[in-house]
């Protein structure tokens, strides 16, 4: 498990990737059903393509003297749509426990610095709408099986991303509690600021942390543009400090546009890095960057630069 000093903190700044699944798609032409990218890691030519995919960020942490978060591609691999895809429970615990080992291997190959393997647990449903409501203890039950498997492959860290409502949340954190493992939490949140569910971004964090006993290592918010951040950001609050990373989408389009679009939004690299290093002001805590929906290593470049060349 990794020590404190080996964690992001402002003064130890992490780069993680840009947007995994956009990037296969649209850029690389790759079909990946369910919007699932997990797959890949069961041929030599998927790996080699998740290879090339994130050799530019590595690239970039190099650059720019930072630690590197690699995420694993398990954002699907949770049962529901294991199940879409064929999967049983059995392939998902070796496909967990195999992206963990996929990860550590191009880590020893790059020799980048430090580097933190992140085990992704994406959210039951689907990431652009909060319909799967459940309670903490449902969740937890449902995703302990994926984190105990991210576990066994040999995770630093566990981290729910693209969370669309607290409870989930809630559920995660316990689910890597009791299985000993560091976790951090990252929400998403509609272009008004507010979670898919309705929820104001600042209870979230407060209330997940009030049923968790702060057990977070920290917050991030991803697949959101940070403009459409910016509302929920109340200037002096205490829960700000709670967030340590920015994953921004591309576009400044809302989920419900993004989720209808048969084309990708590139948006503009400079702009976004611009407004990337605006959230600064009002997050002094930032410390890892990098990208979701419609972003590549371009996207991480203008950031990095934007937020990490000073």
């Amino acid at each position: 498990m990794p020590s404190p000093a080996d964690l992001p903190h402002p003064s130890r700044p992490f780069l993680a990737d840009g947007g995994l699944e956009t990037t296969l798609v649209f850029l690389e032409g790759i079909d990946l059903p369910c919007f699932a990218a997990f797959p890949l890691l069961a041929s030599e030519d998927g790996r080699a393509r998740l290879a090339r995919y994130f050799a530019p960020y590595a690239d970039l942490a190099r650059r720019y003297r930072t630690g590197l978060m690699l995420d694993t591609p398990t954002w699907r691999a949770n049962p529901d749509w294991g199940a879409r895809l064929g999967m049983a429970a059995g392939d998902l615990d070796a496909i967990n426990r195999a992206a963990v080992a996929f990860l550590a291997a191009l880590s020893a190959e790059w020799r980048t610095g430090p580097v933190l393997l992140n085990g992704v647990v994406g959210p039951r449903g689907d990431g652009y709408h909060a319909r799967e409501a459940m309670s903490p203890e449902a969740a937890q039950a449902y995703h302990a099986p994926q984190v105990q498997s991210l576990r066994g492959g040999g995770a630093d860290l566990v981290s729910a991303v693209t969370m669309t409502s607290r409870d989930e949340a809630v559920g995660i954190v316990r689910a890597a509690q009791a299985a000993g493992l560091p976790v951090a939490v990252s929400f998403t949140v509609e272009t008004d600021g507010t979670l898919p569910s309705g929820e104001a971004l600042g209870a979230a964090i407060t209330e997940t942390d009030a049923a968790t006993d702060g057990a977070p290592l920290y917050y991030m918010v991803n697949c959101a543009h940070p403009q459409h951040l910016a509302p929920a950001l109340e200037p002096g609050a205490a829960w700000l400090d709670r967030i340590r990373g920015v994953r921004p989408n591309a576009s400044l389009r809302s989920h419900a546009e993004l989720d209808a679009a048969s084309d990708l939004d590139p948006g503009d690299p400079l702009q976004l890095a611009r407004d990337c290093a605006a959230l600064r002001r009002t997050l002094p805590a930032l410390c890892v960057f990098g990208g979701c929906c419609g972003t590549d290593h371009r996207h991480i470049a203008a950031i990095c630069e934007a937020c990490l060349s000073s």
